[in-house]
């Protein structure tokens, strides 16, 4: 396998992630920060985390975009290694394949929310975490200014991580 903790390669075994998934991971590999630091709660009222820098980019963001009338909010933020390896379980022991769920998640060890710096955000009168978030006025708004706030959608259409769109999910700085 790559050159990968032995924390991870435990995880992968018991999730049924072969060396072959892994070697054909496109995602580059997500280490968690020394330094995370409390948000707001996110739209389920769940307490949540980044590392400073991106807490003030998120903040002032924000701000900005309710400024111009335009709401987001916080749906989720860092993510810890074992708690992405619970989410991938309970997939499976739902029925789901690890092909399958390997294209909507990323393995432990490779998801943006693991380094701190990556958010998924959310609108008014729309669902969370569906494609139809493109279609709202908050997703327009981060398309012309995210990058100001050095802010930059991770996972376009057609994406070389084989990742689903997720217009969702925007990652400070380079993750």
């Amino acid at each position: 396998m790559k050159s990968l903790p032995t924390q991870l390669v435990r995880s992968y075994s018991s999730l049924g992630i072969t060396e072959d998934l892994i070697k054909s991971c496109n995602l580059p590999l997500c280490l968690e920060p020394a330094e995370l630091v409390d948000t707001e709660l996110d739209y389920y009222s769940r307490p949540q985390r980044l590392i400073p820098e991106c807490l003030a980019a998120w903040s002032a963001m924000k701000q900005a975009a309710a400024e111009q009338g335009v709401t987001l909010f916080l749906i989720s933020a860092f993510r810890s290694i074992e708690y992405q390896h619970e989410l991938i379980a309970k997939k499976i022991a739902g029925g789901q394949s690890i092909d399958a769920i390997l294209k909507v998640n990323a393995p432990p060890g490779f998801s943006e929310h693991h380094t701190g710096r990556a958010i998924d955000i959310g609108t008014v009168n729309c669902p969370a975490l569906v494609e139809e978030f493109e279609k709202t006025s908050a997703f327009q708004w981060l398309e012309h200014n995210a990058g100001r706030y050095k802010f930059s959608l991770s996972y376009p259409r057609n994406n070389s991580f084989g990742i689903a769109y997720e217009p969702w999910h925007w990652c400070f700085k380079k993750c």
